[in-house]
């Protein structure tokens, strides 16, 4: 779907960006070169009418949704509330309710009038950090008591410069603090932070015009949904930098968070998952080329550390990560080298194990099947060829060779399965139902359209169960939604991801636009959206799901229903979920793994809620010491339980140990998830003879 909008003459609302500067740090004039040109003007009028005419929503464009948009806008911009003043708020406030006035006559003027204050501020903080490092980190003192807020999300801002400067200088504290205690010296802590001002002060300097229009636009159109968001001609270029980095990257998804770059998840089979060394959360800070030097990435936007990250296919990259299971304050990193690869299809390949287990005083064999995407090989489809690969004839193939040996069911593994191919979806939900709807896709004018499988018969009868976790996301919901609204297969593990929601790119005049314009809802007519797949029964979550998940992030589009697409049969597994939730409790509530899964994100949470941290450097170690003591419990705790060796600290990773040499064969039974999904579907299995019959 293209469109193209004819865009009549602009009246431009001038005279709107001189603004009186209260506390002013800077001059402000030096910005003054930073002015919107008329391409942006056409092209926020188009991304105007698109949001308009095509967004899933349409939700109306008024006073209500200009404060979303300022919002948005100042959250981008000054997440921590930690460089505008009071005095620079109540002088934005003055547009609070007129985005959308200002934004239909094309007028940009206050967008980059409130972005270029924000430059004034940034630039002021940094001056003012550089200046306090110049007198030497050896200055500082360590033995006051006072702490820093560090949760400012909705802290009050700061009255005046004044404020800025002490909130600034115990920042600057902490950072040192925390530098200290993992180990750095003074003096290579005030050249690191010296550097990393220094740079960003650099680059501050180079702001185009275009970096203000793309973060204001974003304002506007994420305030619609996530996923809504405007590329500048060089990201359209690069769009794969909101996706994933698997042609000639590290194949992760990554995400902005605060002054890092966040990992939100790895592509199967990348680089990165590969090196077993870089994890969902984990913290980007520094980012190499070979054995080059590290370059310190704390401040950057998202597109500068890509552009980083991305290189010729072959060469090595070294990334300096912070993980996500150090403690909130523990900034003790790791460096991982990574060899920059295209993800290929052959090793994203589902494939089979057997779990053999003994249940009940009774041996038995299940199968494995491990589908890590959704994978369809479209070039050789395209062609013709009668041999092409897809996930749905590479399960088919697995199925009959676990049925050859004899298997008493069949776990389908989607854990961080991303998604891929809505086709193969849908055609794998073919191999365990016979004709049917499998999902169905609700556009912005209120058409639903209806997939299905056209297939008559049913490939695989026998017991069945899906895992799935917080990284199954979009195809992988949509299967194991439809396993479940069929009554087909036990959904077990962690509530899904949430993202239910279908984009296209938009081509403008200026950039382009990547635009939610439609959802999926499961053939029982309720979304994936936002909640995800609920699963039977839920094991515990390995990570926050406040932190990762499409409820994790602003503006997402909220869950809702709509006419099923089935009618409801009587569900055979519904009477047993007590009984099997019963017998689930029974056995985990001493199983090791589970204990310290639980026991390891209460101490997260726990850890997360606390708002401030004290910078007192006694204090500050006593807290770490009894953090890791914390940790090391809870670790050793498994270990005694499992008869595995106790550790007297806990194992900090070595610096450049991340090119591990070959893979650990692991076994099916040693994954403590894996093995429970087993026992629950023999426990069904059990409970109800029906099923061993087909």
């Amino acid at each position: 779907m293209k469109h193209s909008l004819l865009c009549t003459s602009l009246a431009l609302l001038l005279g709107l960006s001189a603004l009186p500067l209260s506390a002013k740090t800077t001059d402000a004039d030096t910005w003054d070169y930073l002015q919107p040109n008329r391409e942006q003007v056409i092209a926020s009028l188009n991304v105007l009418e698109l949001l308009k005419r095509h967004h899933y929503s349409k939700p109306p464009l008024d006073d209500a949704r200009s404060v979303k948009i300022y919002q948005g806008y100042l959250k981008m911009l000054d997440p921590a509330r930690s460089y505008f003043t009071a005095s620079d708020i109540a002088e934005f406030d003055q547009w609070r309710e007129k985005f959308d006035d200002l934004l239909k006559s094309g007028n940009l003027e206050p967008g980059f009038a409130i972005y270029k204050r924000h430059l004034e501020r940034l630039q002021g903080r940094l001056e003012f950090t550089l200046g306090m490092l110049d007198k030497g980190v050896d200055s500082i003192d360590f033995n006051v008591d006072e702490g820093l807020l560090i949760d400012r999300e909705n802290a009050p801002w700061a009255k005046d410069v004044a404020e800025l400067d002490e909130l600034w200088r115990k920042r600057v504290k902490d950072e040192v603090l925390r530098l200290k205690i993992a180990g750095k010296q003074p003096k290579a802590i005030q050249e690191l932070l010296t550097k990393r001002y220094k740079n960003q002060l650099a680059r501050l300097q180079q702001t185009r015009g275009e970096d203000i229009f793309q973060t204001y636009i974003n304002a506007f159109a994420m305030s619609y949904d996530p996923h809504t968001t405007y590329l500048s001609p060089d990201n359209a270029e690069n769009f794969d930098i909101n996706m994933s980095l698997s042609l000639e990257g590290i194949g992760a998804v990554l995400q902005n968070d605060n002054e890092h770059v966040k990992v939100v998840r790895l592509v199967p089979a990348g680089p990165a998952e590969k090196s077993k060394q870089i994890a969902p959360a984990d913290k980007i800070i520094g980012v190499a080329q070979g054995d080059e030097e590290m370059v310190d990435v704390i401040g950057w936007r998202l597109d500068e550390v890509v552009k980083l990250i991305r290189g010729p296919k072959g060469s090595r990259v070294r990334l300096e990560v912070i993980p996500a299971s150090n403690a909130p304050n523990d900034q003790t990193s790791k460096v991982v080298s990574i060899i920059r690869e295209a993800v290929k299809l052959e090793e994203q390949a589902a494939k089979k194990s057997v779990l053999e287990l003994n249940h009940e005083g009774h041996a038995y064999k299940l199968g494995v099947i491990e589908v890590p995407a959704f994978y369809l090989d479209f070039k050789a489809f395209r062609a013709g060829d009668p041999d092409y690969k897809s996930t749905t004839r590479d399960v088919k193939r697995l199925l009959s060779e676990l049925q050859a040996e004899k298997v008493d069911g069949v776990v389908i593994d989607l854990r961080n399965n991303g998604g891929g191919s809505l086709q193969e979806a849908t055609e794998l939900t073919g191999l365990f139902i016979d004709q049917g709807p499998t999902v169905l896709v609700r556009n912005s004018d209120g058409r639903v359209d209806v997939l299905a499988d056209e297939n008559t018969g049913t490939y695989y009868t026998g017991p069945l169960a899906v895992l799935v976790n917080r990284l199954s996301a979009s195809a992988s919901e949509i299967f194991a939604g439809a396993m479940q609204d069929y009554h087909r297969a036990l959904i077990l593990g962690g509530q899904t991801f949430g993202k239910g929601t279908v984009q296209t790119i938009q081509p403008l005049n200026h950039g382009e636009l990547k635009l939610t314009l439609a959802k999926f809802y499961r053939v029982s007519g309720q979304s994936t959206q936002h909640q995800g797949v609920i699963p039977d029964i839920q094991y515990p979550d390995v990570m926050d799901t406040k932190d990762i998940g499409e409820s994790a992030l602003p503006e997402a589009l909220p869950w809702d229903s709509i006419r099923p697409a089935i009618k409801p049969d009587l569900d055979p597994i519904k009477p047993f979920l007590a009984q099997l939730q019963a017998r689930y409790d029974r056995r985990t509530a001493q199983n090791p793994d589970f204990t310290f899964t639980r026991e390891r994100l209460a101490l997260a949470q726990k850890l997360m809620d606390e708002t401030t941290v004290s910078l007192n450097e006694s204090k500050r170690r006593a807290q770490q010491a009894d953090i890791e003591a914390q940790q090391l419990a809870i670790e050793n705790s498994r270990r005694q339980a499992k008869g595995e060796t106790l550790l007297s600290e806990l194992k900090k990773e070595d610096e450049e140990d991340a090119m591990p040499a070959e893979e650990e064969k692991t076994e099916p039974q040693d994954d403590a998830f894996l093995a429970e999904t087993g026992h629950i579907l023999l426990d069904y299995l059990g409970l109800n003879p029906a099923l061993a019959k087909q």
